[in-house]
């Protein structure tokens, strides 16, 4: 017996695609949102359904447009809202990514507080909407008690700060049940062939697309423990009012292309581990845009801790390694990744 229907906005994304699998294989319905169903690819979701047995429904519904929403949320017991505009590059205008977040949440959250059968909604943010903009002299470790400073944040922290104020506003004005759930960088399996922001790390070191690597960091998380968060978010009767940091340790992505290195550098991948100087990546962010939206974080630590998760919700981590091999086995399963046609021990 169900335990009830969760509607999980963006139903095709990274994160969202286990969240649907979490949610099924504990005994939730699941009705997902996506843009178009005539173009979504959603093979991968109805086989998860098929493997559990879950009750699985897509319907139409897009964070720029109010229709939809309304039959969306219709009968469910919570929302989990994951759609967000995450550019693969650097904007040319900020409300190209700032304005759709915002305003795509205050439409979920208000149609969630008009069903009445909504108890609670989780909703993904980010480390982003807590590390950056800071004095680097003040405390290192960041918690759920900062928020990122707006006026020094590029343009995607500054949507996920936007984005969240703007649900815990809604949510103390509607009295919704809002629960917030920070990731760090998401690594682990991909379910489909997809080109994720997330997969981004772990893709440009496997295709050797840079012939060094930059000094920046992260705090890697696996997106099966990202997806039981959510879950623990939304069935924790204290997690109310709360945003929890969910992330790992911290990781340089040298650290990273070394784990990368050992395991797939004797298959034929021509994995770089020599650090990129700084004068590099300023020239090859001239050309690529993605290179260019990582300029202000080089040399910066990402330093998060996650013990408010584990003390309330019960939450943990599996091991960064196991993360980053778990997504590169799934690159290279899927064909997005495929060995170097010349091997070379330069690198």
């Amino acid at each position: 017996m169900s335990k009830g229907t969760v509607l999980v906005t963006g139903a095709t994304g990274f994160i969202a695609g286990h969240c649907v699998e979490e949610l099924l294989r504990h005994g939730y319905a699941v009705r997902g949102t996506v843009r178009r169903l005539e173009t979504a690819d959603v093979t991968h979701l109805c086989e998860i359904a098929d493997r559990t047995g879950g009750a699985l429904e897509l319907v139409e519904a897009t964070l720029d447009d109010d229709a939809g929403w309304a039959a969306a949320v219709q009968g469910c017991v919570a929302v989990w809202h994951l759609a967000s505009p995450n550019p693969p590059a650097a904007p040319r205008r900020v409300d190209d990514v700032v304005r759709p977040a915002v305003d795509g949440t205050r439409r979920v959250l208000a149609a969630a507080a008009a069903a009445g059968t909504v108890r609670r909604v989780v909703l993904t943010s980010s480390i982003d909407a807590v590390r950056h903009g800071h004095d680097p002299a003040d405390r290192p470790v960041r918690t759920e008690a900062d928020w990122s400073d707006e006026r020094r944040s590029d343009p995607y922290p500054k949507s996920k700060v936007r984005a969240e104020r703007a649900a815990w506003a809604f949510a103390a004005e509607k009295g919704l049940e809002l629960v917030t759930v920070l990731p760090g960088l998401v690594l682990g399996p991909l379910q489909r062939r997809e080109r994720t922001t997330s997969a981004e790390v772990v893709r440009l070191l496997l295709t050797h697309a840079m012939p060094a690597v930059p000094r920046l960091g992260f705090a890697v998380v696996d997106v099966r423990d990202v997806a039981r968060a959510h879950r623990l978010a939304m069935e924790s009767p204290g997690a109310p009012g709360n945003r929890y940091i969910v992330a790992g340790e911290h990781l340089w992505m040298g650290q990273i292309a070394a784990i990368l290195a050992d395991e797939y550098g004797p298959r034929g991948y021509r994995v770089p581990t020599r650090p990129m100087p700084r004068w590099l990546m300023w020239t090859v962010a001239r050309f690529d845009r993605t290179i260019r939206l990582a300029l202000g974080y080089v040399g910066v630590p990402a330093l998060v801790s996650a013990d408010k998760a584990a003390r309330e919700l019960g939450w943990t981590t599996r091991p960064a390694k196991e993360s980053i091999l778990d997504m590169a086995d799934s690159m290279v399963r899927l064909g997005l990744v495929a060995p170097s046609r010349r091997r070379s021990t330069d690198v």
